[in-house]
């Protein structure tokens, strides 16, 4: 199916927040972001997901993509499980919103989305692999390979924050986690604090970009990918972590071959919907 010119409905369904947007040739044409009743009943957060999309339709569509926080059938249009939506257990999506706008419909996890809208839209156009890491409350990352997306079972394939580090795991001291598990503090307060130059946050986000390092380490090693972007609310704080990041990096064996891997932050918020879109452009 060809879906070049047409519009296309991109949907990032977080674990408390929706956003929807038409969008066409790249371009967010319309958008719209909602509170969801995570807490809900399944029947109620589809009728939000619905009326939400409902709202950016205005006219003929091509096709809707949906990234969820959460394990994907995508084979099925089945969603098995989502972070903070206990109702959505084994959930045939694809299957009520294409009986409902009557369009193809697409579905895969959102770091996924993350970083097949890199790939599509933003800093990876250029490149044929890359990997998206998610900094948030957690860590989530998406796999592209030969300039496709590589989801393995149920979406599991890129879980680096699951691998065991240290106590604990990756993303335990590479997510938003790392602040209040290790330190007791909030991580927007130490951003705030860094940007004011002080030396105990500076100090704290240089820990968190040594530990970073060491999970980009295991990235390289399994991947070796052309270009990693970093999404997600703790990599605006890039310019505090990054030295130490790049620092710990150096004790890679293979540094003629690191210094092909690109590390980047993504400068779109609007990526993460534009790669839902974009689950129909690789079909």
């Amino acid at each position: 199916m060809d879906f070049s010119n047409q519009a296309i409905i991109g949907v990032d369904l977080g674990g408390t927040k929706i956003h929807a947007a038409r969008i066409r040739n790249g371009k967010v044409e319309e958008a719209v972001r909602e509170i969801i009743s995570a807490g809900a009943g399944e029947r109620q957060v589809l009728d939000e997901v619905f009326q939400t999309i409902d709202r950016v339709k205005d006219g003929g569509i091509a096709a809707i993509g949906i990234g969820v926080p959460g394990l994907v059938d995508i084979y099925e249009g089945r969603v098995l499980d989502v972070v903070n939506i206990p109702s959505w257990k084994n959930v045939p999506l694809r299957e009520k919103l294409e009986s409902l706008f009557r369009v193809p419909t697409f579905i895969n996890n959102d770091a996924n989305c993350f970083a097949l809208g890199e790939k599509y839209f933003g800093h990876g156009r250029q490149v044929y692999s890359l990997v998206g890491l998610t900094l948030g409350t957690g860590m989530g990352a998406g796999i592209v390979i030969d300039g496709k997306l590589y989801c393995g079972a149920h979406c599991g394939a890129g879980e680096f924050g699951m691998l065991p580090y240290l106590q604990h795991n990756y993303e335990y001291y590479c997510s938003g986690q790392f602040f209040r598990n290790v330190h007791g503090l909030d991580g927007r307060e130490l951003f705030e604090r860094a940007q004011k130059n002080d030396p105990e946050a500076l100090k704290i986000f240089d820990e968190f970009g040594h530990h970073l390092g060491m999970a980009l380490t295991a990235v390289f090693y399994a991947l070796a990918p052309q270009m990693i972007v970093l999404g997600g609310s703790v990599s605006q704080s890039f310019p505090y972590f990054e030295k130490a990041m790049r620092q710990t990096l150096q004790q890679v064996e293979f540094q003629k071959a690191l210094q092909q891997m690109r590390i980047v932050v993504s400068r779109n918020p609007d990526i993460p919907t534009l790669g839902a879109a974009a689950l129909a452009l690789q079909k």
